[in-house]
């Protein structure tokens, strides 16, 4: 099975060249690498000089230049369709670096069968896992990580955890050449933030099946390149914004008719977040995304 690893990068040439430096050292050999730079031309420039255009093992690492900032969405899309005579597509952040065994363990569950797409552990620097796989709570329009703050080492039910996501994390995920013929591409209006959610919401009414392969761990700088990781005072209003508008639109786009109880729970979270803790430049960033969903706004944020 050839895998098409699909990078959308933004200004982290460094980040992208750790990553590569990681696939080399990967036990599963058969697979080549593609990056869309969403950053502009001297992201582009700085890309080019700090990757190499094949890998040890003599896999083609494949740059590309998009037309302007097509958010994480529009990257993926360009990464997929870049690749059409793959078998199937590991989506994997940048800010990521995969374990040696990561991408054969998740080729083997996907070979397996019965499933269309698949998932790992994402785990920190720290050793703390960050997430087994997403579930998706429709009623308070809220995305809660799978195994979040176990510690790495501790023992994984591969059933539990399939049987229990909804969605796979963004930062690393196997989807088979079934799964992206039945369900298409990632929606682009939504730019940055849940549209994998969206992705395996909806592919979930199409019969697709999501598999997690516990043997498959990827080491994430979570938020690396949006500043989402930043303290809470201190985290700048993109990745605020867009995580509480975008909760707006996929409860708007697949489960309608609880939008209204979802966007008062929403709206409790933020301050359950952001304003009971003082944060209220973070809690404004939010209100206004919340607001910016109910009224059914997407694409790029407005600056």
């Amino acid at each position: 099975m050839h895998v098409s690893i699909s990078i959308v990068g933004y200004r982290n040439a460094d980040d992208i060249a750790a990553c590569l430096r990681a696939l080399e050292a990967g036990t599963y050999a058969d697979f080549s690498v593609f990056i869309c730079e969403n950053g502009g031309d001297d992201a582009f420039r700085r890309l080019v000089a700090a990757v190499p255009t094949r890998l040890a093992g003599g896999q083609t690492v494949t740059t590309h230049q998009a037309g302007g900032n097509l958010g994480f969405a529009g990257g993926v899309n360009v990464c997929l369709r870049s690749t059409p005579d793959a078998d199937a597509w590991w989506v994997l952040n940048p800010d990521t670096q995969p374990d040696p065994d990561a991408l054969g363990a998740m080729v083997a569950r996907l070979n397996v069968g019965d499933v269309d797409a698949v998932g790992c552990t994402l785990y920190r620097e720290t050793g703390e896992v960050q997430s087994h796989g997403g579930r998706w709570r429709a009623w308070l329009a809220r995305a809660e990580s799978i195994g979040n703050g176990s510690r790495l080492e501790a023992p994984v039910d591969g059933g539990a955890v399939e049987r229990a996501q909804s969605f796979l994390n963004g930062a690393s995920m196997l989807v088979g050449r079934r799964f992206l013929e039945t369900v298409g591409p990632m929606r682009e209006d939504y730019f940055l933030y849940a549209e994998e959610s969206e992705w395996f919401l909806r592919a979930a009414r199409h019969g697709m099946r999501l598999g997690f392969a516990p043997g498959a761990r990827v080491k994430h700088a979570h938020g690396a390149t949006t500043g989402s990781n930043a303290g809470l005072k201190s985290r700048p209003r993109l990745p605020i914004y867009l995580d509480e508008r975008n909760r707006m639109l996929l409860t708007r786009d697949l489960f309608p008719g609880r939008l209204p109880v979802a966007a008062m729970a929403a709206l409790g979270q933020l301050f359950m977040r952001y304003g009971r803790r003082g944060a209220w430049t973070q809690f404004n960033y939010g209100l206004s995304g919340w607001a910016a969903g109910l009224r059914n706004e997407r694409g790029p944020p407005a600056s």
